[in-house]
Parts: C-alpha cells; sequence; structure tokens
C-alpha cells in the first residue's frame, strides 16, 4: 500500500529524511553487526578459560531470577487486582517504586546488611552460635542466590507492571463464567485469566531476562561470573578485545534464546473478550487478619526493595556528612557530578534530536524500507550493553584500520583503548530506543491530514517540522529527554567498559566505592542517582493509575 504522503510533490526533496533514518538505523546496528561480522570471520577468537562456567552460571542465574520475578511479580499483580485490602491503592503504585532502585545500589546496601560482617548475621551469631550451623564462613550470601535475590527485588515491577496491566484490561466475562461453573478464585486465576494473560507475562519476563544480562557490574559484588562479567574482564582485564568478542558472542546468542523462550511463551496466543475492559474483575474485600496479611505481605516487599535500602542509604550519607574528615562531601563529587550531568544532557539531546528526525521523516514517506529502518533505530536499547560496548569498540578499531589504510599514521589509537566518543556513541546507541518511542506517540495524536495541508500549502519539510510538527509533539520530546536523563545517569556497564582512564560518571564512582566497602562515602551519589530515578517511576505510576478502573468490589 503507497504511503499517502508519498503521492505529495516535492517527493525528490524527501529523499534525504529517507536516507537519514536508513543512517540512523545503519548506526545503531553497527555494534551487533560488528560484533557478528567478527565472529563469523572467527579470526583469532579464543574464549577465554572457564567459559563453559560462565554459561553455566548465566543459565542458572537468568532461570532464578525469571521464576522469582515471575511469581512474586504475578502475585503482587493478582493481589491488588483481585482483592481489596487497607492501604491497596497506595500500594499497587508503591509496589512500582523499586524500578528506581538500580541493582548495583541495592547490591551493596544488601551486602553490608546480610554479609558476614552485617548485622543480621552479627546478631544471629550472639543468638545462635559463631557456626551458625554453616560453617565458619556463616551464610552464603555472595554466591548466585544473593545476587537473585537483589535483581528480583530490582526487576519483579517489570512483570508485575506488564501482569497488571493484562488483568485490569480483561473484560470480567471468561472469569465470572469460570465462577459461575463452579470454580473457585485461584482455581478461576489458574485456568483462566493466567493464560488470557500470557503474552504480558512473557513480554515482563523477557525484560528481566534482558537486564539480567545486561548487568556485570551487581553480580560481581557476589563473586558471581556470568557471561557479561566474563566480557568486562576480558577487556579492562588484559585489552583482549579478541576474547572480548567471543564472549560477547555468547551474550548475544543468550539475547536470541531469551527472545525466542518469549515467544515460545506468548504461543499463538492472540486474545480479545466482547464487552472491552468493562468495569473490571470483581475485587474481593479481605476482612480481619487476611486483609492485614495481604497489606503485610505487600508492604514488606516495597519496604525490602526500596524503603529500608533508601533509609540506610540516608543515616550512611548523614554519618559521613557529620564525619569531621569530610568524607561525605568528597573533594571529587563536584566533578563526578558534572561528568554525569554533561553525559547525560549530550546524549539525552542526541537521542531526542535523533528521534525526533526519524519521527518527522517517517511522515514524508518513504515506503516499507524506510519504516522498517525506524523500527531497527529501537533495536539498541534490546541488545546487552555488553554486546553494545564491544560492538563499539570493533567498529571503532574498524575506523582506526581504514584510517592506517588510508595513510593516517598511526590511526587513532585511543578509539579502540576507550574514549568518551565510544562513550556517547554506545549511549546514543542504547537510548535511542526509549526516546523514539516516545516522541513517536507524540507523533501519532497529530492528524496526517494536517501534514498533508501543510505540503500541499508549499511548506518544505524543514518549515514543517518547526513551524508545525516540533510545537505538536513537544510533550513526547519533554517525556523522552527525562527519560534519557534518567537513564544516562544511572546507567553503568557502558561507561564501565568503555570509560576512558579518568573520566569517571556518579554510578561509577558509587560501583568503585562499593566494591572497596566504602558504604557511607558511596551512600551520597547513590542516593541522588535514587532521587533522579524516582521521577520517572512516578510519571509511570501516574499514567498506569490513569487506567485502573474502578472494579466491583464483593464480600
Amino acid at each position: 500500500m503507497t504511503h499517502p504522503l508519498a503521492r505529495l510533490p516535492g517527493g525528490a526533496g524527501r529523499r534525504g529524511w529517507s536516507l537519514l533514518v536508513l543512517l540512523v538505523a545503519a548506526v545503531v546496528a553497527s555494534p551487533v553487526v560488528g560484533v557478528a561480522a567478527v565472529a563469523v570471520a572467527g579470526d583469532g577468537l579464543t574464549a577465554p578459560g572457564g567459559t563453559g562456567e560462565m554459561i553455566a552460571t548465566t543459565a542458572l542465574l537468568l532461570g532464578l531470577v525469571a521464576v522469582g520475578t515471575g511469581v512474586l511479580g504475578t502475585g503482587l499483580a493478582w493481589l491488588v487486582t483481585a482483592y481489596d485490602f487497607p492501604l491497596r491503592r497506595t500500594l499497587a503504585w508503591l509496589l512500582v517504586l523499586p524500578l528506581a532502585m538500580p541493582a548495583y545500589i541495592l547490591g551493596f546496601v544488601f551486602l553490608s546488611t546480610f554479609d558476614y560482617a552485617g548485622p543480621v548475621q552479627t546478631a544471629l551469631r550472639s543468638v545462635l552460635g559463631d557456626d551458625l550451623g554453616v560453617g565458619s564462613d556463616g551464610l552464603p550470601v555472595r554466591s548466585v542466590v544473593g545476587a537473585a535475590a537483589v535483581l528480583v527485588l530490582t526487576l519483579y515491577p517489570y512483570v508485575y507492571l506488564t501482569t497488571r496491566a493484562a488483568f485490569l484490561e480483561l473484560a470480567p466475562t471468561a472469569y465470572d463464567a469460570a465462577r459461575s461453573l463452579g470454580a473457585g478464585r485461584a482455581r478461576a486465576f489458574r485456568v483462566v485469566l493466567l493464560p488470557l494473560a500470557r503474552p504480558s507475562l512473557a513480554a515482563g519476563l523477557a525484560l528481566v531476562m534482558m537486564e539480567t544480562l545486561t548487568d556485570f557490574a551487581t553480580v560481581q559484588y557476589f563473586g558471581v561470573r556470568t557471561l557479561s562479567v566474563g566480557v568486562y574482564l576480558a577487556w579492562k582485564g588484559s585489552f583482549d578485545l579478541a576474547s572480548a568478542v567471543a564472549v560477547a558472542v555468547l551474550v548475544l546468542l543468550a539475547a536470541v534464546v531469551v527472545l525466542a523462550l518469549e515467544r515460545a511463551l506468548r504461543g499463538r496466543a492472540s486474545y480479545a473478550q466482547r464487552g472491552g475492559r468493562g468495569s473490571g474483575l470483581a475485587r474481593r474485600r479481605l476482612t480481619g487478619p487476611r486483609a492485614w496479611v495481604a497489606t503485610g505481605a505487600a508492604a514488606s516487599v516495597v519496604a525490602l526493595a526500596f524503603a529500608l535500602p533508601v533509609v540506610r542509604l540516608v543515616t550512611w550519607a548523614l554519618s559521613a556528612l557529620g564525619d569531621d574528615t569530610g568524607a561525605g562531601v568528597d573533594d571529587r563529587f563536584a566533578d563526578r557530578l558534572v561528568s554525569s550531568a554533561v553525559l547525560a544532557v549530550v546524549v539525552a539531546a542526541t537521542c531526542v534530536t535523533v528521534s525526533l528526525l526519524v519521527a518527522h521523516a517517517l511522515r514524508l514517506g518513504g515506503g516499507r524500507v524506510v519504516r522498517g529502518a525506524a523500527q531497527v533505530t529501537t533495536f539498541g536499547y534490546a541488545v546487552p550493553g555488553a554486546v553494545v560496548g564491544i560492538g563499539v569498540l570493533v567498529v571503532f578499531q574498524g575506523a582506526d584500520d581504514a584510517l592506517v589504510a588510508l595513510g593516517v599514521e598511526g590511526g587513532t589509537g585511543l578509539l579502540v583503548t576507550g574514549s568518551v566518543l565510544g562513550v556517547l556513541v554506545a549511549y546514543v546507541v542504547r537510548f535511542t530506543g526509549p526516546a523514539y518511542q516516545a516522541v513517536d506517540a507524540s507523533f501519532s495524536r497529530v492528524p496526517t491530514s494536517l501534514t498533508q495541508s501543510a505540503l500541499s500549502l508549499g511548506a518544505g519539510p524543514g518549515r514543517l517540522l518547526t513551524r508545525v510538527h516540533l510545537p505538536l509533539v513537544r510533550p513526547g520530546v519533554a517525556v523522552a529527554l527525562t527519560l534519557v536523563l534518567i537513564d544516562a545517569v544511572k546507567e553503568l556497564p557502558l561507561v564501565l567498559l568503555l570509560r576512558p582512564f579518568g573520566f569517571t560518571t556518579l554510578s561509577v564512582w558509587v560501583y568503585e566505592l562499593a566494591s572497596e566497602n566504602f558504604w557511607e562515602r558511596a551512600a551520597l551519589p547513590a542516593l541522588l542517582i535514587v532521587a533522579l530515578a524516582v521521577l520517572p517511576v512516578v510519571l509511570l505510576n501516574h499514567s498506569s493509575r490513569a487506567v485502573d478502573p474502578s472494579a466491583r468490589v464483593v464480600r
């Protein structure tokens, strides 16, 4: 089918905009293409020792996190959707707050609390004796299980949000029919609603597993060596790009397996019910002890995943600020903050500008190829950070080799060993996806007839962008800027992998201090990161509450 704008005059003048979309797609896809090309060539690729163990550990961690987030996220979604209990409405949105707590921050708070020298094990030893019945090293906190627990507490909101949205959108017809045929609430949930919500559950679990694959900072706290950790160690430990690429290929294959599992779990499910959203499922009012057990269960998750860690960080920060040595206000704090802010602002401005130009170019037509290329611009956000980072290094090395071939003596050098430019490119590849989705959502609300009218009246593409499209999509641009700014400040894996010597952001600083057990000094920058991350979570909660129907409540 021909795009409606393709019939308008001036099509030749719009070819440049179509080429821009293709160029952006090529840049976003280049890291993955680079890794894949090196893997296919296979020249000098040798996996480092212990790769088999890393594969097994990664698979175990993915399995534990998937099961944990699936059970916790789905259970909480069903609890706040199907039952009415004290503080339900407040807890329903508080349960999303752990999204604002990066795993690498919760990880060191968790270790400081539950490790051998922490208050929990110290208290247990005072009651049960020094060996706690598990040996002289105490409880095995630094393990795959410990890392999985932290990742579950920070990632379960992905499953909670997707499955809760599915439960809210389901008309009550099928559920009520099952109940009328004698099925209990638990059986009706298991047999009817859970299969209906399976596509949403699969999408949430895919997000969780991709985030788990990306992480190689948190798991290092716990002494867990996953494939992403192997990428980091191969590059930063010995600058062995061939070994790093070999492991990155395995990470990419793991991501493909995750997506395949998501498709398999989703199956060919495409569920719809007559009657639309209606009044939603009838919530059962809980009374007596059951009501307070439900409240306590939801509140405990919020406390463990967000409230108590924040309290502990605040306590550490106040202690450090009150220290006569001034440990809480390190002279480097301002430098780290400026580095993070400048990087985040540049990345956000670049991602939003690119997204705005791509969305505008689509409005000018271009056919299936251009529309497909526009979808590729969101590709980077779905690729593990280790693959993006190593892919950028591969592309830069290719550029370095090309410069040498052109006679530039010595090439560029810094392109391969690490530069701020590499960090910027990796960030843009990674975060153009969410920026484009936010901007494109605003473009979708602009009538196509308005664009057609402006072009018919002689407005060129540039004038159409500045005088028509940009004023109308400002809300989407603002959302995109906010999302990318926060993501860029929180981001750790990419900057750890690519940063040049001496370049440190707040996230890297927190990681370095926590790795050396300087909990109090890490608290203040960690709190700043969490505070910034709360903003988009609050906005997300506000929008999700708007679609929560006032369901019936039954006794």
